[in-house]
């Protein structure tokens, strides 16, 4: 299996500093399951038309593309921004 590679997009980067510290915590905690097992079921990856997403917790998600092992995180924030990746 090939290394997994993580890009973290200017507004994915953008997001995160807007995010409460706790869940930066947790988001991090999520980053690192991705790139050592994109499988881990603490991520509950589901896809979301031409977008895929993973869970930070209960009420946020990354959104993220996926072009084989390349993963392209694009968006962290609250469940609403499910709604417009749909």
């Amino acid at each position: 299996m090939s290394e997994i590679q993580i890009i973290l997009t200017e507004t994915l980067r953008a997001d995160y500093r807007r995010l409460p510290e706790p869940i930066q915590r947790k988001f991090d905690k999520q980053l690192r399951f991705l790139a050592q097992n994109p499988k881990h079921p603490s991520l509950q990856i589901h896809r979301l038309a031409d977008h895929w997403e993973f869970y930070v917790d209960m009420h946020y998600r990354c959104i993220f593309r996926q072009e084989g092992n390349v993963y392209i995180l694009k968006h962290v924030g609250g469940h609403e921004i499910v709604d417009r990746f749909k």
